[in-house]
Order: C-alpha cells, then structure tokens, then sequence
C-alpha cells in the first residue's frame, strides 16, 4: 500500500480561546507590572484626561474639567469628556488588550492621549474590589447614558440608563475599596497622589475644591528678574527633591517637544550612583525614577522636565530605551556641556564653585570629549608636587609632564622626584591619568610621559665607585636581610638630606610580590602553577641615601646583626613614609626591629658593671 495513502486524514480542529483569571490578571499587575498600588489614581487621571482630549478634537470649545471626591472607603472621579457607548463599553473596557477601534474617534486623538482604555482602568482593581462607571457619549447625543458595573471576580453587567442620570456628555468612575485598601482612597492620599500626578496637567483638575494643576511649570513662568527666576527654581528643587542647588540649567530641546530643568547637586555623589529624574509625559508624571534620561557623565545633575515624546513601557512608569530616547539623552548632554562652557567662558567664580564639589563629572565628561578637555583645562585641578594646579599651568611650568598611574606610586616618588626638580601629577584618582595622556591631543608640543621607580632611580645620583666599595660589606648584609622580602639595597646620593632611605617599586614588582605570596601559601599544585607563571619583573628597591649622616654612621657599623636591624628599620620607615599598606610580614619586621634596637640601645656591658 502507498506510504501516503496510509496516513490517516486529519480533520481540522477548531480554535480555542484563552481564558483570563482576572484575579491572578489583578496580582499580576499589583506584584510585576506596577511598583505600588498608587499608580491606580494615574490611571485614572489619564483617562479623564484622554477622554478630555478626544472630545475637545471635535469640540474644540467643550469644558475640560475632572473633578475627585473621596469619602468613606469610595472614590468618584468626574470627567467631562468625549463619553461612551454601550458600544465603547464592550470594546474599550470588557476587552482586555484591545484598545480603540483604528477608524473610531478616538483613535483620531490617539497621539495626544497618555494611556489606554482598558488595561487602565484594570488596574483599579489594585486597590477597589468594585468599579461602576457611568458615561454619556458627546458623539452620540441621543444615546442613553450607560453603565457598566465589575466585580475582580471577572464577571461585569452592562445597562442603559435612564436620560436624567447623566444630563452630560463625561463620565463617571466609581471605586470601592477591597479589603485593606481603604487608606488608598481617603481623601488625604488621593490629594496627595492627584498633586504629584497631575501637577502639569492642562486641565481644570481638582480634588474636591482643591485644585491639582499648578501652570505654567516654574521653568516656563514670566518672572521679574535673572535673580528672582533663580531663587524660585531653588525653592522649587528643594519641594522636589530636598535639596537647594548649585545652579538650575534649562532643558528646552523644542524638536523633541521637551521643556524643563536640571538642578545641579549641592554635594559631590559618585559617578556610579544612578540619578532619577522626573519625567512628565504631555503633563502627566510618568516617573521619579528616570535613570537613562541622561549621559552617565551628568551624575551631577537631578531633572524634571515635562516631554510629549519619548515612549513609556508597558506600566508607564519609566521610559522606554528606542532611538528617541537616545536622540533626547544626546540632546539633554549638549544642553548641559553648553552650560559649563558658558560659565568657563562668562563665569568663573561660579565654575570654581561647581568644579569644587563636581570636577568628577567634569572629568569624566572631557575623557571623551576633546572640546571639553580644551575648555576646562585651566579649571580641572589635580595634585601636583607644585600643589593643586590645572593641566594647563602645571605644562606651563614643566617642559615635561610626568605623572603616576597609582597615588601609591605618587606618594613613594613625589617628594624625592619635589627635591630634584622634576614635577609630577598624581594621576592615581578617577580618570585622571586618562585625561594628562589626552593632554598632547588638546595642547600640541605637551610631552607626557609616565613616571615610573626606574626613572625616578635614573634621577638620582650615583655614590663614588670608592666609597660605594668601602661600604660593599654593609650593603650584602643589608641585602642579605631584605632578599626574604623581595626587596634590593641600592646606594645614592639625593635631596632631601632628610631622607634616609627611600622604597621604590613599580606595578610589575607589586605582581610578582603578590605572585610569591600566594605560591607561599598555595597547595602542591597550584604553587606548581603559581610558580611557572614567575617572571622576570625587577624587584622593589631600598634606596639609602648616601648624604644623610644617619645611613653615613650606620654605614660604619662592623655587626652584621645591628647593621640588618637598622636596616629592617630603614626598610620599615620607608613603607610607613610611602604610605604603603603593610603585609603582615612587614608588620612583623618593624616589630622585630624595634624590639631589637631597643635591646641594642639599652645593652650594657657586663664588665663594666663589675668594675663599678
């Protein structure tokens, strides 16, 4: 028989559809999508607000009011908006998922609308075990007022009404609250809520007889002066966010349909803490906790600004990253590189002031950005061995820029590299080393170059070879002491005659140290594995200082045993001079040397006590 006539046929299947759990829908939302119960007024605020701007696309003159009243565990919201159908009712509201129909009125508004029918007024059941809404279309003037009624069980029931219970076109939402939810609808919070929610919106919105709406924002009102203008954006930062700033920057990018302002921090923050921004979306605010609004340089701002365009996510609590929010985030960090070229061209008391407390920003800002490194040259500070000065004055004054990559390294070279004459940054903070090798690029004929424990040796002056070999016998027990460190004595003559002895290594010394340690402390096999990884890195250097009289008289020390303690001390002092932290072999050591110089220096001859 034919392979294929032996397959049995299949019949074709019906389709079936999904079945919604509005209860587990309900947790779903309360739990995942939206992070607190309070977003339910928003939902309801943008509704109104959507009905509103509906009817008024088509009746550009209708009344634009909603109106709350709260009472008793219930809440109503009032609206005077474009209404509904019986019709709209089963489409919008029953139908989860779907919004407005593409050829329906108020699709013709939909790029002016802040949310969606539906899944919005969904999430009231956040917080209300009941919703009833009552509404009248503005389009269909003859059609009776309808009403819908839901229970967070799943099940609703749809009537007509009749003429005389809703005189006007609007609606009008019902709420009542499930269980343990009734303080999310007294009156105090729902004015609480409304205000942060609506503060911006165009409408006539108030809570009872409170109004919400608080137009224009303070960034677009008229004010007396530059000075008055200020003042009231301070008092307006520290409602907002707790704080009064340095300064206020204007955000006003007109393409992107963005106005507002960013407060500049009164305190330094670090660069990896994330800013959240205020975000309103055509008035209505979206979040407080915008993190990608702007570059991770501008840490040092907060923002509120009110958009029209920027996409939000499926809560509409925080933005969604497309080629918009890129496009505005760019424009947001020209705004704010446009503000502090502006004060280092026209203001530098203000600069300093900023620079004092944000020169991190600033720095991280001008590692990517030459024009940036160029204008905030002469304010940028760094530790020098001339003091805190600008890459430009410190390249003024020194025909070559040396600098570390580690304060470690800044701190064993600075005072000895001080004394002859060779200045040194200390490029060992946050992005600093990145921005004096960028110097060349911004400042042509600057030389750069890294200062390294060789060149600092280099420096230094060598010992006459006669003397050097008259102290060959001090220096192998030196060396002999300190090999067990990884640690070399070498012999020079240099300024400051203060200092005996300087410690000097470099960041392939420092490896290899930690490679021994660990090869030390590790098993057979990894010490085998530890070990076949050991290189050829130069290893650190004790450098005595020929000119000082206390390495002079040690030098003419005979005992092999006080000349090891003295220099374990010297090898001790070094470290603490240097600032290094201590391995707890060092610690050992200057314990070591301190009991026994104490022995040494409280010796006493047994003889003569006979004599006595």
């Amino acid at each position: 028989m034919d392979s294929q006539t032996s397959q049995p046929s299949q019949a074709p299947q019906s389709p079936h559809t999904f079945q919604v759990d509005l209860r587990g829908l309900v947790d779903l939302l309360s739990h995942h999508l939206y992070s607190s119960p309070k977003v339910y007024l928003r939902e309801l605020l943008q509704n109104a607000v959507d009905a509103i701007t509906a009817r008024r696309a088509e009746q550009p003159d209708a009344p634009a009011t909603v109106r709350l009243y709260a009472e008793g565990g219930a809440l109503r919201v009032e609206d005077s908006g474009v209404g509904l159908t019986e019709s709209d009712v089963h489409n919008l509201l029953a139908t989860i998922g779907r919004s407005s129909k593409r050829n329906d009125a108020l699709e013709s508004a939909r790029s002016d609308f802040l949310g969606q029918f539906g899944i919005g007024l969904l999430a009231c059941f956040v917080v209300a075990e009941r919703i009833r809404v009552v509404s009248r279309s503005a389009r269909t003037p003859d059609a009776a007022p309808v009403e819908w009624t839901a229970a967070d069980d799943g099940s609703y029931t749809v009537r007509t009404l009749p003429h005389e219970a809703r005189t006007e076109p609007g609606t009008t939402v019902h709420l009542v609250a499930r269980a343990g939810a009734g303080e999310w609808l007294s009156e105090e919070r729902v004015l609480s809520l409304a205000r942060d929610f609506g503060s911006l919106l165009p409408y006539d919105v108030r809570v009872g007889d409170e109004v919400i709406a608080d137009l224009p924002a303070p960034w677009d009102r008229p004010w007396p002066s530059p000075a008055t203008r200020r003042v009231a954006l301070a008092r307006h930062c520290h409602d907002l966010f707790g704080f009064t700033p340095l300064d206020s920057i204007d955000l006003d990018v007109p393409l992107a349909g963005i106005r507002g302002v960013a407060y500049v921090l009164p305190s330094a923050v670090s660069p990896a803490q994330r800013a959240g921004h205020r975000v309103h979306l055509k008035g209505m605010l979206l979040t407080e906790r915008a993190e990608q609004l702007l570059p991770d340089w501008a840490f040092f701002v907060r923002c509120v600004l009110d958009t029209d365009s920027l996409r939000p996510t499926a809560s509409r609590e925080s933005l969604y990253e497309d080629e918009t929010l890129a496009a505005v985030r760019e424009a947001l960090g020209e705004r704010i590189r446009t503000w502090l070229t502006g004060l280092a061209a026209g203001d530098p008391e203000r600069l300093a002031a900023f620079l004092s407390v944000h020169h991190l920003g600033v720095k991280s800002l001008a590692r990517h950005d030459k024009e940036m490194l160029r204008t905030m040259l002469p304010w940028l500070p760094f530790e020098t061995t001339d003091g805190r000065l600008s890459l430009e004055e410190f390249a003024q004054r020194h025909p070559v820029v040396h600098f570390t990559r580690t304060v470690e390294e800044y701190r064993q070279v600075a005072p000895i590299a001080s004394a002859q004459g060779i200045g040194v940054i200390n490029g060992g903070y946050t992005y600093d080393s990145e921005l004096i090798e960028a110097l060349p690029s911004v400042r042509p004929g600057t030389a750069v170059s890294e200062l390294d424990a060789d060149t600092v040796t280099a420096h230094l002056d060598a010992v006459d070879p006669a003397e050097e070999l008259a102290l060959s016998a001090f220096l192998a027990a030196a060396r002999a002491r300190l090999d067990p460190l990884g640690c070399d004595v070498a012999l020079r003559a240099f300024h400051p005659l203060s200092v005996p002895a300087l410690h000097l290594d470099d960041r392939a010394a420092r490896h290899e140290q930690a490679r021994a340690e660990a090869e030390e402390q590790a098993d057979d096999l990894w010490a085998g594995i530890l070990g076949s990884l050991r290189g050829s890195a130069p290893r650190a250097r004790l450098v005595l200082n020929h000119l000082n009289p206390l390495i002079r008289r040690i030098g003419s020390l005979g005992d092999p045993e006080l000349i090891g303690t003295a220099t374990e001390s010297l090898y001790g002092q070094a470290l603490l001079m240097a600032q290094r932290p201590l391995r707890p072999a060092d610690s050992a050591l200057l314990n070591r040397a301190f009991i026994g110089l104490l022995e040494w220096a409280t010796h006493t001859d047994p003889g003569k006590e006979d004599r006595r």
